[in-house]
């Protein structure tokens, strides 16, 4: 039994987000997050990904960027279950990073087949796996002989153009992953509907018709395949709202984690954390990133500024300042100005 399965329904876990949900902030949601989770363990939310990374650079790349790759790899034991996203088109690659991130202690492998960039799906990976179902079958496959018994999972979306569930989820389905997280848009939508939650109803219908006893009865041993759910989730109640009424094993909050490392921690509503707590923990995430992640550029912090610095008389004029500084210092200096003076 994978850890999947030893997890409490609904399961609820952070989004792998593109220069948002790196090594220093995930360190952060798992500091301020941490609970006793509804099975009895301590953490943040239910499981963590890393944010995706390239299979084929972790194989091929030169040695300066593998550094950078492995970077995106990082993690703390306060994060597990950790589970490493990874992309590819190349089943040979895939195989050989799963095989990696199961040297590096991960807790399972995520594959990326719902990503909407240009760059992505130029190399045939992310949502470009929609419209090549056999290949998408085979990095499952690859996945599974590089991970050596870990987990593998996959996030993707209901459909390139349209809604395409009742083809594109069977043949995912055919390689038993231990779960798939649908982002329920198309890839034409990206993020500019509304989710639509609906079809996580009709994806849990199809998982239980393919999924269903004689399944099971022949392969022995297999658990189902879990079903996420993701999409316009803003809050840990919207979460159980959504997996009771429609039926997901779990859901997948991400845009609501921006400026809010204390979302998976009950009670812990961002809006009733005081300002001068928020801001130090804005320079601690800083320092953080910093630390750890110091040829990443700086400027991936400001999103994270406009999202900390909001709500309050003043956040607008202290955004303001905090946009043309480029280090913790700078950052912690004009923090304290503020709170000196308001």
């Amino acid at each position: 039994m994978s850890f999947w399965n030893r997890l409490k329904k609904p399961i609820i876990v952070l989004a792998p987000l593109a220069n948002v949900t790196d090594a220093s902030f995930r360190q952060i949601i798992a500091k301020y997050s941490s609970h006793v989770r509804h099975d009895g363990t301590v953490g943040g939310p239910d499981v963590m990904w890393t944010e995706f990374v390239s299979a084929d650079g972790l194989i091929r790349a030169s040695e300066e960027g593998k550094e950078k790759l492995m970077a995106d790899l990082l993690y703390i034991e306060a994060e597990r279950p950790i589970v490493a996203q990874l992309f590819s088109s190349h089943p040979e690659y895939m195989e050989q990073a799963a095989a990696l991130c199961l040297k590096l202690g991960f807790d399972g492998i995520d594959i990326n087949m719902g990503c909407p960039d240009r760059t992505i799906e130029k190399q045939g990976c992310g949502s470009a796996m929609i419209r090549k179902p056999d290949l998408a079958r085979e990095i499952i496959c690859a996945a599974k002989r590089g991970a050596g018994g870990l987990p593998v999972s996959v996030k993707t979306r209901i459909g390139y153009n349209k809604n395409e569930l009742e083809t594109w989820l069977p043949a995912l389905l055919s390689e038993n992953p231990a779960a798939i997280t649908i982002h329920v848009r198309t890839r034409k939508e990206m993020s500019k509907v509304p989710a639509r939650w609906e079809h996580i109803r009709e994806a849990v219908h199809i998982r239980n018709e393919i999924q269903n006893d004689a399944w099971r009865s022949v392969n022995k041993g297999k658990e189902k395949t879990l079903i996420l759910g993701n999409g316009d989730v803003m809050s840990l109640e919207d979460a159980y709202l959504k997996a009771n009424e429609f039926g997901a094993d779990g859901v997948m909050l991400g845009r609501a984690i921006f400026g809010n490392p204390w979302l998976f921690n009950p009670g812990q509503e961002v809006r009733k954390i005081d300002i001068t707590t928020r801001l130090k923990v804005m320079i601690e995430h800083t320092r953080l990133f910093e630390q750890i992640l110091p040829f990443k550029n700086f400027s991936l912090m400001k999103k994270h500024y406009k999202a900390y610095v909001n709500d309050f008389d003043g956040a607008k004029e202290l955004r303001a300042l905090l946009m043309d500084k480029e280090s913790s210092g700078e950052i912690e200096e004009v923090v304290n100005n503020f709170l000196k003076t308001n």
